[in-house]
């Protein structure tokens, strides 16, 4: 059987590289159809699932989720200034 599910340690790297709390940006549109988010939106992290989706809580009060290698987004640089 073929599974397009991530293993546990593609999980554990996920989570390690988007913590809760990190900002993120969409850089390109999504395949939702009924989303209103589009490119530049930004969102902060709360959590990542058990199947490696990213939890985001999005600016315009959202909740859409993330999927790495599905969806295009970076992480936002954090000015300390």
């Amino acid at each position: 059987m073929i599974s397009n599910f991530p293993t546990k340690a593609q999980v554990y790297h996920i989570r390690k590289t988007y913590p809760v709390g990190t900002r993120v940006e969409l850089t390109a549109p999504m395949q939702d159809p009924y989303t209103k988010l589009k490119v530049g939106d930004k969102a902060t992290v709360v959590g990542v699932d058990d199947v490696g989706h990213i939890l985001c809580r999005w600016n315009n009060g959202e909740g859409l989720s993330l999927i790495v290698g599905v969806d295009e987004f970076h992480i936002l640089n954090i000015d300390i200034n």
